[in-house]
């Protein structure tokens, strides 16, 4: 385990409700590889905050690398939703760029 997410499960710890540290927590994990921990943690991360668009992004291409296109377009279909809920139209563009591309 890495000291970084050694430190971001500590914080987590403290504020379980944080997402940005549930989101670097499943970053870290998709930087290991660890594809079904860190879906489980962007899933935290959404129940969090259903809005978290960028959480939908990188679940989206977890799926994909882990082979599983229909579940990783559906999640970017919830993503464009929750970015346009949230006004974000950056994360909605990426998101429809992803759709494209699986």
């Amino acid at each position: 385990m890495s000291d970084r997410l050694e430190k971001l499960l500590a914080f987590h710890e403290q504020d379980p409700h944080d997402t940005f540290c549930t989101y670097g927590i499943a970053m870290e994990h998709i930087k290991a590889g660890a594809l079904d921990e860190a879906i489980a943690w962007l899933d935290k991360t959404m129940a969090i905050d259903a809005d978290y668009a960028y959480a939908y992004f990188q679940k989206a291409r977890a799926l994909s690398q882990k082979g599983d296109t229909d579940a990783a377009r559906a999640v970017v279909d919830a993503g464009i939703a929750a970015a346009q809920r949230s006004g974000d139209q950056h994360a909605a563009e990426e998101l429809a760029g992803l759709k494209e591309s699986l």
